[in-house]
């Protein structure tokens, strides 16, 4: 019998397809055809893996060969199908057992020598081979612990073709050196970084290392810092260059709790595929950190590429913090780009190849000067700008991307006193992570029932029905719907606002000082906390 086949997955966004890979020999003129809608790089294939089967010391057949990928309807795009294919074409020409690859999944690219390559988008194809039942899985040395992460599945990690061929026959497995880029990352796994994408992210070590003790002053900021971050509320900084917004923002991803083990397999499963996960941290498990330059481009912030679209940097910040510093320096089209996911906590894609989408449930943070030139106060004093280039520049963050930010606040300079003589009383990030960690309990536990994880999350319908507040607790903020200051969108969000401080002060319902907070902060309007004794 002169076929054969295996399994390998096709990664369309962040989800993988179970594509069956099967091999045909027929007698006839030498040929080597492959159908199944694949790409470029895919169609590539036949040359790396005739070179790799004979380079490995097997013989190629001189026969008509045909390679299918099915379902065929799916594009296929990448070398991660090499090593399933190879394996095919040797069970059908009987150099391997049929039977001992039907049942495998076999995900890696071939070098000419032989050598497995690791590919981009190893735990979302794993995940989605479980899904489809599959519990044996070959992969590249060098992602067989990203691999697995997946639990329920038997995961074997080699180096060459030469060590599979010897591990399916029951041969002696040859010794081969470690792959000389082993613990790099592979240069064509950069696709997302478009031209202008610089992109600064921070690790969860280094994020963990910034304390917010080391912010001097601001008080308010700080307050609003561990709203956002109990809520998981968006979060503008406005005031004038050095205020400490960049400071403030940078320690928010600390304050936030670990991820979930669940949370954690979608944060790196968004790395995997955009080949930004390092060999060496298969798993990311802490909120992640990214703060794109103003003159990163639309795909790049969105997703996109050619062909099928590949995540942008919402998607890289998802369950973390998305910090856009000089916000107003961004395009207006970028900006204007980001109100889908901060509503629906995904991005849809649509290109000629296909559209998916992809997951950006990230926690917005904005920081603003006062205008171009960061002087700009109620007096006006020391600032060039005329009235219309202060109008301009604070015009380019829309009404509607604003109306989507839970919490606004007005960063003053840090006084003389505030930087040169340390505060006794300033706290630490580990001491406001743990009201965070428990303020976070304290809305999970009422959340218990409902898909909704934190206040944020909320839909207003729900908060203005299942869970009412005090009579009069809504007093002030209604007023300010009568008065046209909140939109329907606003009175929401200052719920939302409300429990959150209420979870943080381990009230059970939000009272009118609550909700008097969340408006203050929601309408940017400077007032005075209260301090903790």
């Amino acid at each position: 019998m002169a076929f054969a086949r295996t399994c390998s997955v096709a990664l369309i966004g962040v989800d993988g397809v179970v594509v069956e890979v099967q091999a045909d020999l027929e007698p006839g003129v030498a040929a080597f055809a492959l159908v199944g809608l694949p790409d470029k790089a895919l169609s590539e294939a036949r040359d790396r893996v005739r070179a790799a089967v004979v380079n490995s010391g097997e013989s190629w057949p001189q026969r008509k060969l045909t390679v299918g990928l099915s379902p065929a309807s799916v594009p296929k795009s990448g070398s991660g199908f090499d090593l399933a294919v190879a394996c095919a074409v040797l069970a059908a020409a009987e150099r391997l057992e049929p039977a001992s690859i039907a049942e495998l999944l076999i995900i890696g690219e071939l070098g000419l020598d032989g050598r497995v390559r690791p590919v981009r988008g190893v735990l979302p194809s794993v995940l989605a081979a479980a899904d489809a039942g599959y519990r044996q899985i070959v992969v590249a040395e060098q992602t067989a612990a990203e691999a697995a992460l997946v639990p329920g599945v038997s995961v074997l990690g080699i180096r060459s073709l030469r060590q599979l061929i010897a591990v399916l026959t029951g041969a002696p497995v040859p010794d081969e050196a470690p792959e000389p880029m082993a613990g790099r990352r592979d240069p064509s796994m950069a696709g997302l970084m478009l031209p202008g994408a610089a992109v600064r992210g921070l690790s969860g070590e280094k994020a963990a290392q910034l304390d917010l003790a080391d912010v001097a002053g601001q008080y308010e900021a700080r307050r609003a810092l561990e709203i956002a971050a109990a809520g998981g509320h968006h979060l503008y900084l406005k005031g004038p260059p050095g205020a400490g917004k960049t400071m403030l923002a940078e320690r928010l991803p600390a304050l936030l709790p670990p991820l979930t083990q669940a949370e954690a397999l979608e944060v790196t499963a968004v790395h995997s595929v955009a080949g930004l996960l390092p060999t060496d941290r298969p798993l990311i498990d802490s909120p992640p950190y990214y703060a794109p330059h103003h003159s990163t481009t639309m795909p790049a912030i969105v997703g996109g590429g050619s062909g099928l679209p590949r995540p942008g940097v919402v998607s890289l910040a998802h369950r973390g913090v998305l910090f856009l510093d000089e916000a107003p320096e961004f395009p207006v089209r970028v900006l204007d780009a980001l109100r889908q996911p901060l509503e629906s906590g995904e991005v849809t894609i649509a290109r000629s190849a296909g559209s998916l989408r992809l997951p950006a449930r990230f926690q917005l943070c904005l920081a603003a000067n006062p205008c171009p030139c960061g002087r700009h106060s109620v007096r006006g004093e020391g600032c060039e700008c005329t009235p219309a280039m202060v109008n301009r520049y604070q015009a380019r963050l829309s009404g509607p991307l604003l109306d989507r930010v839970d919490l606004r606040v007005q960063v003053a300079p840090v006084t003389r006193a505030e930087l040169m003589e340390r505060d006794s009383s300033t706290e630490s990030t580990e001491t406001v992570a743990a009201r965070v960690r428990a303020a976070r309990e304290r809305a999970a536990a009422r959340l218990a029932d409902t898909p909704w994880r934190t206040n944020a999350e909320v839909p207003g319908h729900s908060l203005r029905t299942r869970w009412r507040l005090a009579p009069g607790a809504l007093t002030d903020a209604e007023r300010e719907l009568e008065r046209g200051l909140l939109t329907a969108r606003g009175l929401d969000r200052v719920l939302r606002v409300a429990w959150t401080v209420a979870d943080l002060a381990d009230r059970a319902h939000p009272t009118r000082l609550d909700v008097r907070t969340a408006l203050v902060l929601r309408t940017g309007v400077s007032a005075a906390f209260p301090r903790r004794t």
